[in-house]
């Protein structure tokens, strides 16, 4: 749908993202923080991962979310057997001898990587080129991702056994690491009455591929401001322990700090989360709206932060 200007388009896009939350919370209570990044990851052509203890609905969120999108959605479970070929595809001989690709489950529009530290670090690298350049390559044959495309991730904090960290290369290619933390008791009074009757909510279709493309065109037009990048940037740089600009908070917790991918990701981020509030121009305010998750998974504590305590949050909150 073509729109005649940027604010017919930004209030095209808060509505949509109104219908967006309100069909998913059909099906998820209580999430809401947790839906607001999914969404502003989607609207920023970015990926997520989930982190959070078993029974949080990590999974169930991820596939309420694909059944309001009208894109092709694939699940991958996780298991330490899983190989490259699984998730990419591979070439088999047709019946006149001759190589066929068999595209695999990333050729889709939304990934759920369910449980994604559960295989080797071979299996998880496949989804790299997948994550950055949108296309895959098999035996020097370059095949393209269908757009708009995303990979939302779970994992559990809590249970280590038989599990494979991320490398960081593959985490700095998250957009955010969003935390799922326990309901509230009213929300879980709530979760029990809907999942303990025999009610069945349909969630309606809310959007299609061109549309979702449409606004994240318009996301990357939205004007920012000197001072705002500014801010986003010194925030990244203060992560960086001894250097020039290192806070010390991070000269004395951290071992390494963010890249330049964080930066960028802050700017749209904020950007995003202002068109989601009725603005047209993001502030320093929505930067700090996504500052947590966009930092959380690409700076490392040391062992004094580990021994005191101080959680990567912690960090984060102080230095903005």
């Amino acid at each position: 749908m073509q729109y005649s200007s940027d604010v017919e388009a930004a209030k095209a896009l808060q509505d949509a993202y109104r219908k967006l939350r309100a069909e998913i919370g059909k099906v998820v209570i209580g999430q809401d923080e947790v839906v607001r990044l999914l969404l502003t990851a989607i609207f920023c052509q970015g990926h997520c991962l989930l982190v959070g203890v078993p029974g949080l609905a990590k999974t169930l969120l991820i596939q309420t979310l694909a059944s309001s999108l009208d894109l092709k959605f694939n699940r991958i479970q996780f298991t330490p057997d899983l190989m490259p070929s699984d998730i990419l595809g591979s070439e088999t001989l047709d019946q006149e001898r001759n190589f066929k690709f068999i595209k695999g489950a990333v050729f889709a529009n939304i990934i759920l990587a369910d449980e994604i530290n559960r295989t080797p670090p071979k299996t998880q690298s496949a989804l790299l080129e997948a994550m950055q350049e949108y296309s895959v390559t098999i035996t020097g044959q370059k095949y393209p991702l269908e757009r708009p495309f995303f990979v939302l991730a779970t994992q559990n904090p809590i249970e280590q056994e038989g599990t494979y960290p991320l490398p960081e290369a593959q985490l700095d290619r998250f957009m955010f690491n969003v935390k799922l933390d326990y309901p509230s008791y009213a929300s879980e009074v709530e979760i029990v009455k809907s999942t303990t009757s025999s009610a069945a909510y349909q969630v309606q279709k809310i959007l299609h591929g061109p549309e979702i493309k449409e606004f994240q065109a318009l996301v990357r037009r939205v004007p920012v401001a000197d001072n705002v990048v500014e801010y986003a940037v010194k925030l990244v740089h203060k992560t960086r322990p001894n250097t020039s600009m290192a806070s010390a908070e991070a000269n004395q917790y951290l071992e390494w700090g963010a890249g330049p991918r964080a930066s960028q990701h802050l700017v749209l981020g904020a950007k995003c989360n202002a068109l989601l509030n009725g603005k047209y121009s993001p502030d320093m305010e929505d930067v700090q709206a996504v500052a947590a998750p966009i930092l959380r998974h690409r700076i490392v504590r040391n062992f004094k932060a580990e021994a005191e305590n101080v959680t990567v949050d912690d960090i984060v909150k102080r230095l903005q």
